[in-house]
């Protein structure tokens, strides 16, 4: 009988433990040889990044092309698995560019640290006097990063409000803590850590949770660009988008799939640069729900009759700590990048999420998603049942031609090609 429990398995080698998934799996030699093989990323790397290392997986990085970004020229770094996703930024860049390219600005990096404050008789008054301590609370927090605070970042705010739970009411601090070039997660915490005893002397009351919010809202990125009515397609194709986006304002099954768009862009460059992908993506997505789910893009129609888009999005990122500083790669396409702080990183990203998105409603106010995608779509569906060199590029001509693009069928075209 397999069993899971396996005693000591953290304390294991990569190679060891390959060796018992292996047999529990029963993988074959080709398959082990798959997951032990690695690229930049090493393994003695990997195995002290996260815990229980038998490898490395490897996603596509593509270049999106076109970006002008505030007046500079911009190659960025995408990691995605999804066809279609970098030829639509880099198209969708490369119209903005008629009227000047993208626009950006931002808040800077300043993020919550949330201090959860439990059985309190009097919470509101509790409040009042935590907000009489707040410098006590900044210097006490600030006594925690000294190299933070060298570089200008640190705490800088401290609020406190009451909310009403299925506990009963709660105190909830916040810490403001401008985090400079890091995402900040890490001194973030670590100044929420050390000030809890103190509130809970000013408060009387018991700390539980003391950790970052993902929901960034002071750490917000924008983004506009103008689209050429003409270049984009005419009077017709801004209309479609419009009711796109009208569509997505009104309708949360929409909006869903709308932001998605969005973050098909943006997680892309927050993944090619060692970031948290999920911090970044439960960010936006909270923040589109603050006032009822809604889209996290706007879009308008100018005098001219070009179509303006705009993008606000919480974006937190770093350049230094974390895996940016650990992974080889992201080190790299934070080079191609050749950004100089993480707001600057922050706002090209909006700028491609914004670009990301105007594109896929483009296609669907136009042509429709699938026919973009059928191509690209069809060349994994090809290879994915065995087509090799030139034999995936006439599987993908007949797919597309006869838009069956189809596992079933691609089996049936290669067989005919290889007997052919």
């Amino acid at each position: 009988m397999k069993s899971s429990r396996i005693e000591g398995f953290y304390k294991l080698s990569p190679e060891e433990r390959l060796k018992i998934v292996s047999d529990f799996a029963e993988l074959t030699e080709e398959e082990r040889n798959i997951l032990s093989s690695t690229g930049s990323l090493k393994m003695d790397i990997a195995d002290r990044m996260i815990e229980n290392v038998i490898g490395t997986f490897e996603l596509p990085i593509g270049i999106a092309t076109n970006f002008l970004i505030d007046g500079k020229d911009y190659l960025i770094p995408m990691v995605i698995e999804e066809p279609s996703v970098v030829a639509a930024a880099s198209n969708a860049a490369k119209m903005a560019r008629v009227k000047g390219g993208f626009t950006t600005s931002s808040t800077g990096p300043l993020m919550i640290g949330q201090i959860q404050v439990t059985n309190l008789p009097d919470p509101n008054f509790a409040r009042l006097q935590v907000l009489q301590h707040k410098e006590e609370i900044i210097e006490k927090a600030n006594l925690e990063d000294s190299i933070l605070m060298s570089l200008g970042g640190g705490c800088k705010d401290v609020e406190a409000r009451v909310i009403d739970t299925p506990r009963g009411k709660m105190l909830i601090v916040h810490l403001i803590v401008d985090v400079r070039d890091a995402m900040g997660a890490n001194a973030v915490n670590t100044m929420a850590e050390a000030v809890a005893p103190m509130i809970e002397r000013i408060t009387g009351g018991k700390v539980y949770l003391r950790i970052i919010s993902n929901l960034a809202v002071y750490r917000i990125a924008r983004a506009h660009a103008i689209f050429d009515r003409d270049t984009i397609g005419g009077e017709e194709v801004v209309d479609g988008i419009l009711n796109a986006y009208a569509f997505a304002v009104a309708d949360p099954f929409r909006c869903a799939t709308h932001n998605k768009g969005i973050m098909n862009g943006v997680s892309a460059v927050v993944v090619a640069t060692g970031n948290d992908f999920r911090a970044v993506e439960a960010g936006a997505h909270a923040y589109a729900s603050l006032n009822g789910y809604k889209p996290l893009t706007t879009y308008e129609k100018n005098k001219k009759g070009d179509l303006v888009g705009t993008i606000e999005i919480p974006i937190a990122v770093g350049i230094v700590g974390g895996s940016t500083s650990v992974n080889p790669m992201a080190k790299v396409n934070l080079k191609i990048l050749g950004v100089k702080s993480a707001d600057e990183l922050s706002r090209i990203i909006s700028a491609v999420g914004l670009a990301q998105n105007f594109a896929a409603l483009r296609a669907l106010a136009t042509e429709g998603i699938q026919r973009g995608h059928m191509s690209l779509h069809a060349r994994n569906i090809a290879i994915s049942v065995g087509a090799k060199g030139e034999e995936v590029d006439k599987v993908v001509e007949i797919l597309v031609k006869e838009r069956r693009v189809k596992v079933d069928r691609a089996k049936e075209v290669l067989e005919e090609l290889r007997r052919a």
